[in-house]
């Protein structure tokens, strides 16, 4: 018996449209997250580059202008870092706050996106699961039968169990990639804020806005 795409497609039943619903919104959610990530790292190596050239001559104020000019989550914590009136320590805790805010604006929607690969191959097993039964169901039924009457069972198993697992690999590669790129971006700033900590003080930039 000789079985067409589109009978593949029928056989899988409501669970391939369960997973056909969760696959399109985990490609939602992962060009979502891609644009906000992108958006983020736009210019940042460029500005930490020419931010570490500066710190070692000492010109801080110089960071902070290119900073406001920046308009980048990076530029924005740095400004904020360099301006604040404030002891070494006030500045820290400035940093960190600012860090963790863009760090969970990063994250948003990570959650969804880990569920929707931990649980795809689950809801593609219980296709499995069905289409296995419907086949011996079909086989008791037709006592004698060959293996054209299970043919269809089988198919639905098959189907539902590859489709998890296409739902679910590339909404897991998003979720590593994204939550190390966001783990790169808190590790980064930390270490260019207490750079940039290290060499200013409360007075140095009452100039600067």
């Amino acid at each position: 018996m000789n079985i067409t795409f589109k009978q593949l497609i029928l056989a899988g039943g409501p669970i391939l449209f369960v997973l056909t619903a969760l696959s399109v919104y985990s490609i939602a959610l992962i060009w979502e997250r891609w644009n906000i990530f992108k958006k983020t790292f736009a210019g940042m190596d460029d500005l930490l580059h020419k931010s570490h050239a500066l710190l070692k001559t000492g010109e801080v104020k110089q960071i902070s202008e290119m900073c406001a000019k920046s308009r980048t989550p990076a530029g924005d914590i740095l400004h904020k870092v360099i301006t604040h009136y404030g002891t070494p320590q006030e500045k820290r805790e400035l940093a960190e706050k600012a860090i963790e805010w863009h760090v969970s604006r990063l994250n948003r929607s990570l959650t969804s996106i880990a569920t929707i690969g931990s649980i795809s191959p689950f809801v593609g097993l219980f296709g499995t699961v069905i289409g296995v039964i419907r086949a011996f169901k079909d086989l008791s039924a037709y006592a004698g039968a060959g293996p054209s009457v299970v043919a269809m069972g089988i198919a639905e198993a098959l189907v539902n169990t590859a489709a998890g697992l296409f739902v679910a690999i590339p909404a897991i590669v998003a979720f590593n990639y994204f939550s190390h790129k966001a783990n790169d971006f808190a590790s980064e700033m930390n270490w260019i804020t207490e750079q940039v900590i290290d060499r200013s003080s409360p007075r140095e930039f009452s100039g600067v806005i």
